[in-house]
């Protein structure tokens, strides 16, 4: 990447705001669990990569992307990767 489109890595607790503008409230407390290795966890404690278009958001075990978080125009939007489920 370069300087122009540069990205950190962070946990999930930065989700909280571009969740909240999708889902209208603060599901890092929410437990995903990855369809590729079963690892069930907080969404607060997945690996993000982050930038000011995108957020990827990688299972902490095996690294596959969960899902990822689009900013657009039109507002926020998610994709699922291997989110095989997400609940309390």
């Amino acid at each position: 990447m370069d300087a122009a489109h540069s990205s950190m890595i962070v946990d999930g607790n930065c989700l909280a705001g571009m969740m909240g503008d999708l889902f209208g409230a603060d599901i890092t407390s929410l437990v995903a669990t990855c369809s590729g290795c079963g690892t069930a966890a907080n969404v607060a404690e997945t690996v993000v990569e982050v930038d000011s278009h995108s957020a990827i958001v990688r299972c902490r075990s095996c690294t596959r992307t969960l899902f990822t978080l689009l900013r657009g125009q039109d507002g926020p939007r998610l994709v699922v990767g291997t989110l095989g489920a997400i609940g309390v």
